[in-house]
């Protein structure tokens, strides 16, 4: 008997490659941690994204070989991070001035849910262990142009993560205009949750018995 249990749908690299495509050329790009960090990989040939950390970096390049990091230049994950030709430094206040002002294109974050009206929880489950503080999402989602999340449909649990209203504490409301997980891409409506493509070898039903909203099916 085989020990491998099999993928249904996408994994977490096949998820970032998605969600790469739909990045236009020259935007100015942040990256959560976790899986959006998959995504500086998967960028199509030919198309240049400037990435942006909030702890003061615009022109972050990817992580360095183990081992050759600067201890002094990391992300706001503290990973050790490269710098591109022509990189920026500044100060933290500046940089969510950057944030807040409306001049980063798009972020890319975790989940733990996301309601159908686009509200996201995505720092605490409200557990008395659980962090103390929001931190950046907060202003990633209220000052970004627009925001897409990358997460698994579904907990460890089988909990649904796309759900009708937000049971943990919230980062934003009706933030969030795209979510990519292993099983669909969906978007955010005034209608609710749509369809917009379903990951290989996966139907619509199956992704709503896991769904915590109704889907709206993919458009003609």
């Amino acid at each position: 008997m085989s020990d491998q249990t099999t993928v249904i749908g996408r994994t977490r690299q096949e998820m970032a490659k998605r969600l790469a495509q739909d990045i236009p050329s020259g935007s100015y790009v942040n990256l959560g941690i976790g899986i959006p960090e998959l995504v500086t990989k998967f960028v199509p040939d030919g198309r240049t994204l400037i990435y942006h950390t909030e702890n003061g970096l615009l022109g972050m390049g990817p992580s360095p070989e183990p081992g050759e990091g600067d201890p002094e230049l990391i992300n706001a994950g503290k990973r050790h991070v490269t710098a591109i030709p022509g990189a920026a430094y500044f100060h933290h206040a500046d940089s969510f001035a950057m944030i807040r002002g409306g001049h980063i294109d798009l972020c890319v974050l975790g989940a733990m849910q996301v309601s159908k009206d686009g509200d996201l929880a995505n720092w605490s489950t409200g557990a008395p262990d659980a962090i103390p503080a929001v931190g950046g999402a907060m202003d990633l989602v209220a000052g970004v142009k627009s925001v897409f999340v990358i997460t698994q449909h579904c907990t460890k649990h089988g909990d649904p993560k796309l759900v009708d209203t937000c049971t943990f504490p919230l980062t934003g409301q009706k933030v969030i205009d795209r979510i990519y997980t292993d099983l669909a891409v969906i978007d955010v409506t005034s209608e609710g949750f749509r369809v917009v493509e379903l990951s290989p070898g996966v139907d619509f039903e199956y992704v709503q018995q896991r769904t915590g909203a109704p889907l709206l099916p993919i458009l003609a």
